[in-house]
């Protein structure tokens, strides 16, 4: 049975880029070794890195206008603590949309005062904060673009003359964005890119240099860029697939098109969720659902059952929410065709005529 993968992440990824992985995980570039067993300083893995960076810069429009790319590890958990380590001096400010932010501003208060310019923590974070003032002496502004666990995502992000910091894991290259806007975007390649392992960072080299404090060599993004993302062994696959995945979107269009149809899945089933007499959704503020993670709930739980099985019977997999949350959670990550979406919707629509 063909599977419906909607896990929030690890990501459903190209059935293609699976297929070249798994052809390299036996032997890569003809070498009649893995892989997994090759230096990561040979000249065909540093050919790997040079491409998955700069296709990176590439699909966000980037490329020769003063940033740099790294594939590093530690996920975006890292990049909490690295991204304060590098930019925080006395003050900065955050958004606080979701775990994720939550969990970031806990690292940046080790390091600097937090000013946290809205919060949306005490309604669980059912909506997006608007209309906040960016303290104009902080040395840089950060937020969080797309919620996983709540179905959040801001479709507008503010004006400032401060560094903007962006947490993109679960919706980079999903949409078309003037991303020059932001001096340091930072993704886990495992929401939207890749599988776990690999974390890309973005930076705008000017950013960098301008606090006084001693930076651990490993959370140095000037050191990271040094070393062009081999200062230590990188994750060797997870860049690799990253690589392909990325190849996958220039061929598909870019960013531009897999936009598209990330707007007909959101589409098709968010207009089911408000159709359907069964569900209701669990973002307050219709405009600030997210278009690559769908939480809603059953109004009556006890359809549960009935529906985890109509699922179960249609192989869709993934779908259960995140424990915070309950109820459901549909990621329609890049990878994810719209067949996959109307099958989803088919399901709803079977239960509801058998309710």
């Amino acid at each position: 049975m063909k599977k419906h993968n909607f896990s929030a992440g690890p990501c459903i990824l190209p059935q293609s880029v699976l297929q070249q992985a798994a052809a390299a995980v036996k032997n890569f570039n003809d070498l009649n070794l893995s892989l997994l067993e090759i230096s990561h300083r040979s000249k065909d893995f540093v050919a790997v890195m040079d491409t998955a960076r700069s296709l990176a810069l590439t699909h966000l429009g980037l490329q020769n206008k003063g940033y740099q790319a790294l594939f590093l590890q530690g996920g975006a958990s890292m990049q909490f603590l690295m991204t304060a380590y590098n930019l925080l001096e006395k003050k900065a400010a955050y958004l606080n949309t979701g775990t994720w932010s939550d969990k970031a501003i806990k690292e940046a208060k080790l390091l600097g005062e937090v000013v946290e310019v809205a919060s949306s923590k005490s309604d669980n974070f059912n909506y997006i904060p608007k209309n906040y003032s960016i303290p104009g002496d902080a040395d840089y502004f950060h937020c969080t673009s797309n919620n996983t666990i709540f179905g959040t995502q801001l479709q507008q992000f503010p004006e400032t003359d401060i560094p903007m910091v962006c947490d993109m894991s679960s919706d980079i290259f999903s949409r078309q964005l003037d991303f020059s806007k932001f001096d340091l975007i930072y993704a886990g390649a495992q929401k939207n890119m890749g599988p776990a392992g690999a974390t890309l960072v973005v930076v705008k080299e000017e950013i960098l240099g301008k606090v006084s404090r001693a930076i651990p060599s490993m959370l140095n993004y000037k050191v990271q860029i040094g070393k062009e993302s081999m200062f230590n062994t990188p994750s060797v696959f997870a860049v690799y697939v990253s690589m392909l995945t990325l190849q996958w979107l220039e061929d598909a269009g870019g960013i531009s098109a897999i936009e598209k149809v990330n707007n007909q899945k959101a589409a098709l089933l968010y207009a089911e969720i408000d159709r359907n007499s069964l569900f209701e959704g669990y973002v307050a503020k219709k405009e600030d659902r997210s278009k690559m993670n769908a939480t809603f709930n059953l109004k009556d739980e006890q359809l549960k059952a009935t529906f985890d099985d109509t699922l179960k019977q249609a192989g869709i997999s993934g779908i259960n929410g995140h424990r915070s949350v309950g109820g459901y959670r549909a990621s329609m990550y890049n990878a994810l065709p719209l067949e996959s979406v109307a099958v989803l919707v088919d399901v709803m629509q079977t239960v509801e005529k058998g309710a």
